[in-house]
């Protein structure tokens, strides 16, 4: 069964013209790599996407670097950096604790004075990627573009409905076993991947 969804999976044309094209980059030092989860993450905005019915028109990323899980929360561009850093305690600080260190660019929002001083007074070191080298990190980008891949399958033509698939494509992305670690970002948060209804759903007994 496993064999025959990746089968159809790799044939589909929603997909394909989904996934989009990436040129590589130059040489660049890689970071360090971290020995546990949720101690050193990093963060990103997705932009330009349309105002959902919600009124959101940004979504918030926050990468594990370790086990790769990420929370992807929806926001707005006129958001500054004290309301996003409220989205931040709200959605991951309270499932995951307080990172040691953040990698993010350097947008507005993480360069204010209010973020720095925030994450002074908690012991978190800043890291900013450089402007020659924006992928210095370079998991946060990779997880821009497969969400960006998702959402344009998932909302086709209901544009302003992506808000509502965010839980639904979180959870998969999570679910889903990643290329570097050979397993889910689940998997090594936990120790186990939640069930879904296809471990609910009874296989049929061939007589």
């Amino acid at each position: 069964m496993k064999r025959d969804v990746e089968r159809i999976c790799s044939k589909c044309v929603t997909c394909k013209k989904a996934k989009s094209t990436v040129k590589p980059h130059g040489m660049y030092m890689p970071l360090p790599v971290p020995n546990e989860p949720w101690t050193d993450i990093s963060m990103d905005f997705i932009l330009g996407l349309p105002r959902s019915n919600k009124g959101q028109d940004f979504i918030f990323v926050v990468v594990d670097r370790f086990s790769k899980m990420a929370h992807f929360i929806p926001c707005r561009k006129i958001d500054d950096a004290t309301h996003i850093a409220d989205l931040f305690f709200r959605e991951v600080v309270r499932l995951h604790g307080i990172p040691k260190t953040i990698i993010t660019d350097r947008d507005a929002k993480f360069l204010s004075h209010f973020w720095r001083v925030l994450w002074g007074k908690l012991g978190t070191k800043l890291l900013f990627s450089t402007t020659c080298h924006p992928q210095t990190d370079g998991q946060t980008e990779v997880v821009n573009r497969t969400l960006s891949t998702l959402l344009r399958i998932v909302i086709k033509r209901n544009l302003k409905s992506w808000e509502d698939c965010i839980p639904f494509i979180g959870f998969a992305y999570n679910l889903t076993v990643h290329s570097s670690t050979n397993f889910s970002p689940f998997q090594i948060v936990y120790g186990f991947n939640p069930l879904t209804h296809l471990n609910l759903i009874p296989l049929p007994i061939k007589e």
